[in-house]
């Protein structure tokens, strides 16, 4: 682990999750005097109309404390020269994130359609590989790794981007859920960025950065929520952690793993909903948190069972090395396919609204 990143790993994580903590509210304010609100029906939770766009103060935390990050390394040197990202990827995502809390913000106000949401995570996706942000190399279980080049390179790194801001969308269903989540997802990348075979401070700093603006945000997100994260949130969560996972020394493989609830429960979704000859993106009470409320959990109980998995599988990630990480994602995927069934048995199937 690099010597002094401690100090600055704290003060990064604090510094967010306060800036979060108060502007979440203002946000909030701002967001019912102009009628922002997501208003009940009959797939979501909240029986009030609750405020939404709760992202752009997650954004906000993020690139405010992120910029105090690279003005103070511009001072004082806070992590080795050689050990610092590409200038043209600090901007893809520091600037990157900004972008995608405006694009989703669009969102937030106007409720667009499917069609324009993916559109818009088009464009953020395009602005990170422009300027340089790419997969060059994918671990393989069953072999040496997988070298990406020129256009395969691109193309992954625009459908992982595109895969994770879609994986945050579908689990933020419940109070709490999708922030917390992103949280042990943040936490885990920052730490083996630091403890991993490759030493990566300014990626762990940027990584706690995340993390302290979603543990600001979350006092607001909570059940019951008094507002939401909102696709502004869906969008810079997934947009952050995609470049993250990329740009640290975790890479993909990790990522797919502390990240494996939403993302598997992702995939069956998909998988589901195509077989039923609809779009992949309807609407339904078919995910993984609708499964256990119907077998009777309680919101809060749900958010907690599903943030113990996040958290087993973070500690998974941390004591497992090389293609290991792969492995145990591959063997989660199948669990989960599994337990999804089971949970749908005996729950009498999700339903289309």
């Amino acid at each position: 682990m690099s010597e002094g990143i401690a100090f600055p790993a704290l003060a990064a994580f604090a510094t967010a999750a306060i800036l979060a903590l108060l502007l979440t509210p203002i946000v909030r304010r701002y967001a019912r005097r102009f009628d922002v609100l997501d208003r009940p029906e009959e797939r979501r939770v909240n029986t009030l109309p609750v405020p939404r766009g709760g992202g752009i103060a997650v954004a906000a935390a993020f690139v405010i404390t992120s910029l105090g990050l690279l003005a103070a390394d511009s001072l004082f040197g806070i992590w080795p020269a050689a050990d610092a990202p590409a200038a043209g990827e600090v901007v893809a995502l520091v600037g990157g994130a900004a972008l995608a809390a405006l694009i989703g913000s669009l969102d937030d106000w106007f409720d667009l359609r499917a069609r324009w949401q993916l559109a818009g995570q088009l464009v953020v996706a395009g602005v990170a590989v422009g300027l340089g942000t790419t997969v060059s190399l994918l671990a393989n279980p069953f072999g040496s790794g997988i070298h990406l080049g020129g256009v395969f390179g691109a193309a992954f790194a625009v459908l992982w981007i595109l895969g994770m801001i879609n994986s945050i969308n579908f689990i933020d269903g419940l109070d709490g859920l999708s922030s917390g989540v992103a949280l042990i997802a943040a936490l885990t990348l920052g730490t083996i960025s630091l403890t991993g075979p490759i030493d990566q401070p300014a990626i762990a700093l940027f990584c706690f950065a995340m993390a302290g603006a979603l543990l600001g945000f979350l006092r607001w997100n909570l059940h019951p929520a008094s507002i939401f994260v909102g696709t502004s949130g869906v969008m810079v969560i997934g947009y952050v952690l995609a470049l993250l996972s990329i740009l640290g020394s975790a890479k993909v493989a990790v990522a797919l793993l502390v990240l494996g609830v939403p993302i598997i429960d992702t995939f069956w979704i998909i998988v589901r909903r195509l077989s039923e000859g609809r779009s992949p993106f309807s609407p339904d009470r078919g995910h993984i948190h609708h499964r256990l409320l119907d077998l009777g959990l309680s919101h809060a109980q749900t958010v907690l069972v599903i943030y113990a998995v996040c958290m087993a599988l973070a500690v998974l990630s941390l004591v497992l090395s090389g293609t290991g990480p792969l492995y145990a994602f591959l063997g989660v995927f199948l669990i989960f396919g599994l337990g999804l069934y089971l949970l749908s048995r005996a729950a009498g199937g999700g339903h289309a609204t």
